[in-house]
């Protein structure tokens, strides 16, 4: 079976797999939709958008519709990366509200999801559920990333899974790879192993406990991982 994904909402219907595998979608462009995109790093300033002729590969946006329904200038919250221009093809990258950027380092859901599968793979680990927020700096101490994991199966090794998330993400993003040069600016990320349950606990908390929820993979703040540290005694690396 060739499953082919498509990206709509119930904003509109906005791309479409073309090319089974390609890991990317064709933009609709002929649908009712005006679109504009926002870097990333102008979230703050709406002013910023570009029109679909502006847009640059590999740069991270938020995409803003108006729409022949009435929606005018409606960020719908997602965020994506043009893989091409010519046609236009796109790529989900994550959320305008998840991500981290405490250091400039620009890591996105998409980022994390392929480290974290790379060392599942490289350890025979199984993932349960997980989250990443920054550590910030103090004092003489370097920033960080923190990694809360709840593992469904061990990996053979802690510290080989959580090295080879750091260095799947150098690989993926440039940005992170800069921050982490000789611990320039960021150390290395340390991984924090959650008792089974722990998430489901945090969203029962939460009273979030349903389909519609999910446990937020990033935070640009120490918020979520605060509450989840809170509920727990937990084992650190």
């Amino acid at each position: 079976m060739r499953y082919m994904d498509t990206y709509n909402a119930s904003e509109g219907f906005f791309a479409i797999e073309d090319a089974p595998g390609a890991g990317d979608m064709l933009l609709m462009l002929d649908y009712g939709q005006f679109y504009e995109f926002l870097p990333l790093e102008s979230l703050a300033d709406p002013t910023c958008a570009v029109p679909l002729e502006g847009v640059r590969c590999g740069v991270n946006y938020a995409m803003i519709i108006t729409s022949c329904n009435g929606l005018w200038r409606y960020m719908i919250g997602d965020t994506v990366c043009f893989t091409s221009t010519s046609p236009h093809r796109i790529r989900i990258t994550g959320r305008t509200k998840h991500y981290i950027n405490a250091f400039g380092e620009e890591v996105m859901i998409d980022n994390v999801e392929q480290a974290i599968v790379a060392a599942a793979e490289a350890t025979g680990a199984r993932i349960a559920e997980y989250t990443v927020a920054p550590i910030y700096m103090s004092g003489g101490h370097k920033g960080a990333h923190q990694w809360v994991v709840e593992f469904a199966g061990e990996p053979d090794s802690r510290q080989r899974f959580i090295d080879r998330v750091d260095s799947r993400l150098q690989e993926l993003n440039s940005d992170y790879r800069a921050k982490r040069f000789a611990d320039t600016t960021l150390t290395a990320p340390r991984l924090i192993v959650a008792p089974p349950g722990t998430f489901m606990a945090w969203l029962a908390s939460q009273d979030k406990v349903g389909g519609q929820n999910k446990v937020p993979r990033l935070g640009n703040d120490r918020h979520v991982v605060e509450q989840i540290l809170s509920m727990l005694s937990y084992e650190k690396i």
